[in-house]
């Protein structure tokens, strides 16, 4: 069995989610890491896990030079300047087998075009990482269902939320370097996995042909005064001048272009979830059958009193963004495998090893960032966007967000 050689370019919180997703994928290592904040870190989990014997180094070239495929999960507002990097390395001369890149593709339709084409101009394999479409409970539902699919016909509502109390990293929270706020960090993941639910088995994960889209996004917590004043001392970010959404939500109409059939999807996603972490929900709706899927719903809790409380671990190691350290807490004992980060590296290095595009590819990221930029659009101006008509679609390969712009005051 052939073995793929992954190079990591971000070493950040993502990074080292997928690095112990890698302890449970055969013939993937972890061999090179671009010399950045928490490099030494990632490098050193992966030889003591024996992902690889994983390297540090100082350049994108010499990353690239020590793999088979590279890794982009460096933030954001940094993505098309490594991806020039990384071609340039290529037609230098380095061998690439594929390129990854973490959700979303681009801040921008725009940005993500130009991911999309610099790939496409070296020949190189892609795959874009969209973790919860690879998610084992939803699968496997939809796996379940299939009979009562062919039966009474495919899905007509899905619905999907994630929520928590906001990022960790300051970036996340500056519009104008992640791209937007909630909507663009987490309703990319409800988008898609909303459509994934309800596209019909066997068919492409971009089958389903968007209609319209509808959208709402509010300043609600993080705009108080207490929480912009926590906001500017933690993270140096002023959302009195700059604010950003910290709550989106949505329906987006898909038709299906073999029978007609409307089918629609319903995101809601929030930086404001006060409680025990991060969750997240979907249920999606067919004719007679149904599927209902919550993250915090775990076979494992545990209780910390007030007493023993001084003594507790990091809180994250039970669940990602825990927002509490006593009490009855919910512990999931595997978050890489039921958030789906599992999933993707097996889909991935299995089809670049076949030498062909993972399941979900950049031109599906380019489709799904479209969709992201419809409901920023929608929300703006407060009506619902037709995707079908033609300057529409013109308009919004050029378009930037206010809220991206930092201009977010004006419709906040």
């Amino acid at each position: 069995m052939k073995t793929l050689r992954v190079g990591f370019i971000g070493s950040g919180f993502i990074a080292h989610f997928m690095a112990k997703a890698m302890k449970q994928v055969r013939n993937l290592e972890l061999t090179a890491v671009y010399n950045r904040s928490g490099a030494q870190e990632l490098a050193q989990f992966a030889k003591d896990n024996r992902l690889g014997n994983c390297e540090i180094y100082d350049s994108i070239e010499e990353v690239c030079q020590n793999c088979d495929a590279v890794a982009v999960l460096a933030p954001n507002f940094a993505r098309v300047e490594l991806v020039e990097e990384i071609v340039d390395a290529v037609e230098g001369g380095v061998e690439l087998r594929g390129i990854i890149c973490e959700k979303p593709l681009g801040r921008t339709i725009a940005e993500a075009q130009r991911l999309v084409e610099l790939a496409d101009s070296v020949n190189l394999l892609t795959a874009y990482f969209e973790n919860q479409i690879h998610m084992r409970a939803i699968n496997n539902a939809l796996e379940q269902l299939q009979p009562q699919q062919k039966t009474m016909g495919s899905f007509t509502l899905a619905r999907s939320t994630e929520e928590h109390a906001g990022p960790h990293n300051s970036w996340f929270w500056d519009p104008r370097k992640q791209g937007g706020g909630v909507l663009s960090d987490m309703g990319c993941h409800s988008i898609a996995v909303s459509r994934h639910i309800l596209t019909p088995k066997g068919k492409a994960p971009d089958f389903l042909q968007v209609e319209s889209v509808q959208a709402d996004t509010s300043l609600l917590k993080w705009g108080q005064p207490q929480y912009r004043k926590k906001l500017k001392e933690e993270y140096g970010v002023d959302y009195a001048e700059t604010p950003a959404e910290d709550f989106c939500t949505g329906l987006v109409t898909f038709r299906n272009p073999e029978t007609d059939q409307i089918v629609k999807a319903q995101f809601t996603d929030s930086w404001m979830y006060d409680k025990q972490g991060l969750r997240i929900t979907m249920d999606a709706l067919g004719p007679g059958y149904a599927m209902e899927v919550n993250t915090l719903i775990s076979p494992l809790e545990v209780f910390i009193g007030d007493d023993a409380a001084d003594a507790v671990a990091d809180a994250e190691t039970a669940l990602e963004k825990s927002t509490a350290s006593r009490g009855l807490l919910a512990v999931q004992p595997n978050e890489a495998d039921l958030y789906g980060y599992v999933g993707e590296l097996e889909e991935m290095k299995n089809a670049f090893l076949d030498n062909r595009d993972a399941y979900l590819d950049w031109n599906y990221g380019l489709d799904i960032t479209r969709i992201c930029q419809a409901a920023y659009m929608a929300a703006e101006q407060q009506q619902t966007i037709d995707l079908t008509d033609p300057q529409v679609s013109k308009e919004l390969d050029n378009y930037q967000s206010l809220i991206s712009q930092g201009e977010g005051a004006q419709v906040l």
